[in-house]
């Protein structure tokens, strides 16, 4: 069900270290399907943007976002699905870096918060 699936991402969230804190909007349009956004700010004061659109009963979110930003709010990188990009081979999956659109599988938010902590480590 949705709201499992929602405890789920609030978990990954709070066992993530170097949270300063994470503010989660939810809407349940019904059992199985819903939407989940949210903001997640790090101790270094860097940013994550989310959305997820879900149905329980299907492995692919329907639509998602997830966007990660600096203190001064400038882009990091921004993973979705949004059906443009055309080209890239992963389409309608892709990233957005500083200078490129590249091919990008679907991300859980577990494997972003794990992407984050590799940039975060190597900084």
């Amino acid at each position: 069900m949705i709201e499992s699936y929602f405890a789920e991402i609030e978990t990954a969230i709070q066992a993530f270290p170097n949270i300063r804190g994470y503010t989660l909007r939810k809407k349940i349009y019904n059992q199985r399907q819903g939407y989940i956004g949210g903001t997640i700010i790090f101790s270094n004061g860097y940013q994550l943007d989310f959305i997820e659109v879900k149905n329980s009963d299907v492995p692919n979110k329907i639509k998602y976002r997830y966007q990660y930003m600096d203190e001064s709010r400038s882009l990091i990188f921004r993973q979705d699905n949004a059906p443009h990009h055309k080209q890239i081979p992963t389409f309608p999956h892709h990233q957005h870096t500083q200078d490129d659109i590249v091919a990008s599988a679907e991300p859980t938010l577990r494997d972003v918060l794990l992407k984050i902590a590799r940039i975060e480590r190597d900084a």
